[in-house]
């Protein structure tokens, strides 16, 4: 036997030892999250019931990806790491020049693509679940994107400024009768005055105390939500919310309703379009404005104050003035997105505004890219979309049975693929970023420079 098939049979043996460890791993980990249902029956006992082919399906899938990682990726990997120079990724300039045209168009025709494939009946749920789910989970990350991406500050509260936005358009629109349009405007400004507030305490704080601060700051405002029943009705919740109009034309089955004013048929899609186009432009106006804070003063000393607190006072900017701007930006962009909730939802409570949502922001942002505009929307279209895709995946339950419920599992595959992407492309799907401003020439940022104090 020659020396090179020796070590190709050293390499196979040992790729199928790792393979067994990690089936044996996974058969432990899964065992008592898959392989074991407890069912209630008929006379209302607990019972333990075993799934052991949906088990032995999820082990034989993870030990055999787990085979071909180690057989064919890792060594592909390697021997393109090996050939190729070490050149920074960055995005094709053709791409970005044409992408966002091309995005911004099929947004604009989406809802007519949904009627036209569907109908009114079958579009409500692509329009609304889809469209209108998204859109707001991109413009949180929008926003969040000013105070993580570009500030470089770590925030796991940005969720109160959400709650904040929905609880005061929930509150006014209900007591005192205002519309949304001049609401809208004042759950910014609120939200942004939290914004501030949170600021000043953690100015001096970086990192993870950064983090706990932040993380208790979101818990207290639910708690006072939870707690607060006589102004914000507690657990129950604020309900009968009143709906935003067409400039004064609501949709409703009136006379004075949208069906009837412009001599249609009345169909609660309208409703839904009218709500897809309004959050559209608001995710629109995040963007605009946030690409165009970068280029100002303000928005390089959020970049100088991300890469290195130090030498950006060291070059006489202000960071107390730096990081409130920051945080009420941010704070900002999430009370208007809070306040379209409320509108589109009609009902609101505290329920809504868990941790969870926070941390679904920030892994949006995170794996986007931190910095990246394009990078956020595709994470919250994967991240958000996948997620509601998985509530249409009935037909698995012919493979693993009746019992089988995808949407229990979103959470799972969801933590599996932040690992995937962590592991491959550590920095976010769009790693490297490209300067506000330059001088001369434009240079990419490799992603190994993209650390506190280089690039």
């Amino acid at each position: 036997m020659t020396a090179s098939a020796r070590r190709e049979r050293s390499e196979v043996v040992h790729a199928l030892r790792d393979a067994g460890i990690t089936a044996l791993i996974s058969f432990g980990l899964f065992l008592p999250l898959v392989g074991l249902l407890t069912i209630t029956n008929m006379n209302n006992e607990l019972r333990l019931t075993t799934r052991l082919p949906l088990l032995v399906i999820f082990v034989a899938l993870i030990a055999g990806v787990r085979l071909l990682v180690t057989l064919v990726i890792r060594p592909w990997a390697e021997r393109r790491r090996a050939l190729s120079t070490r050149k920074p990724f960055s995005i094709p300039r053709s791409f970005s020049r044409w992408f966002v045209p091309f995005a911004i168009g099929f947004l604009v025709v989406y809802p007519f693509i949904s009627l036209a494939a569907v109908g009114y009946s079958g579009s409500l749920k692509w329009i609304d679940n889809f469209g209108i789910q998204i859109l707001i989970y991109v413009m949180l990350g929008w926003g969040l994107n000013i105070v993580v991406g570009l500030a470089g500050l770590l925030d796991l509260g940005y969720v109160a400024f959400y709650a904040v936005g929905a609880y005061s358009y929930g509150l006014l629109a209900s007591h005192f009768g205002l519309s949304f349009w001049i609401l809208l405007p004042l759950a910014g400004i609120l939200s942004s005055f939290w914004g501030i507030l949170l600021g000043f305490p953690v100015l001096r704080l970086r990192g993870d105390y950064l983090a706990i601060v932040t993380l208790a700051f979101g818990e207290i405002i639910r708690i006072v939500l939870v707690n607060w029943v006589d102004l914000t009705n507690g657990y129950a919740g604020i309900a009968a919310i009143p709906r935003p109009t067409f400039f004064g034309i609501p949709f409703n089955t009136d006379d004075n309703g949208f069906a009837a004013t412009f001599h249609l048929t009345f169909s609660p899609t309208h409703r839904t379009i009218f709500l897809y186009y309004l959050i559209l432009g608001l995710a629109l106006l995040t963007g605009y404005v946030t690409t165009r804070l970068r280029r100002l003063p303000v928005g390089r000393a959020w970049e100088a104050l991300r890469e290195d607190e130090i030498a950006c006072r060291s070059l006489g900017i202000n960071t107390t003035n730096t990081k409130l701007t920051a945080f009420a930006m941010g704070a900002m962009f999430a009370g208007f997105a809070g306040s379209f909730f409320a509108a589109r939802q009609g009902f609101i409570s505290p329920e809504s505004f868990t941790f969870i949502e926070s941390a679904t922001i920030l892994s949006i942002v995170v794996l986007g890219g931190m910095g990246s505009q394009i990078g956020v929307a595709i994470a919250a279209v994967a991240m958000i979309g996948g997620t509601e895709i998985m509530r249409d995946m009935d037909f698995l339950k012919a493979i693993f049975g009746d019992t089988f419920d995808p949407t229990q599992y979103r959470m799972l595959i969801f933590g599996f693929a932040m690992v995937l992407i962590m592991i491959w492309k550590p920095r976010g799907l769009i790693a490297s970023r490209e300067p506000s401003v330059f001088l001369k020439e434009r240079k990419t940022i490799s992603s190994e420079l993209v650390k506190e104090g280089h690039g």
